[in-house]
């Protein structure tokens, strides 16, 4: 069970089938209540955050948000990223206690943001979720993210 909220610039129905997809894929025996909202976090430097709300022992409530001028694959990048963080806080491989980070137990707090294991795994999933979400294949991503690079 899902309880969902999505406010700000982005289209509900976007936002919402991509939401659904992945926690009907990957998380779907939680009851969770994630809360999407959009708004310019350019002078943050960010394109996305997630963030848990209320309980952090078993955290199934949590507010992302989202840079809200994205194109499009850059909003579902960004949207599988943070919601692969909800995935690992769900499944207890993420944990934030005491302004402490742990990763599978393992305090990372020490760790800088591009060596960060939850980070890594984002990255590398949130690419893997938006070709799986298009149904298309990964080689056929890269190849046309390479060539759109080289322009």
């Amino acid at each position: 069970m899902l309880y969902f909220e999505s406010t700000g610039y982005r289209t509900r129905a976007v936002c919402k089938d991509a939401v659904m997809w992945f926690v009907d894929n990957y998380l779907p025996r939680y009851k969770l209540d994630i809360e999407v909202h959009h708004r310019g976090l350019k002078r943050e430097g960010v394109q996305g955050w997630c963030n848990i709300e209320g309980d952090t022992y078993r955290p199934r409530s949590f507010f992302i948000e989202i840079h809200n001028r994205l194109n499009m694959e850059d909003y579902l990048l960004t949207l599988f990223h943070e919601l692969t963080h909800v995935k690992q806080y769900v499944k207890g491989e993420l944990k934030s206690r005491r302004s402490h980070k742990y990763w599978k137990n393992e305090d990372i707090s020490h760790i800088e943001y591009d060596d960060d294991p939850s980070e890594v795994e984002a990255r590398d999933m949130e690419e893997i979720l938006y070709c799986k979400y298009m149904n298309i294949s990964v080689r056929n991503f890269f190849s046309n993210r390479l060539t759109d690079s080289s322009k």
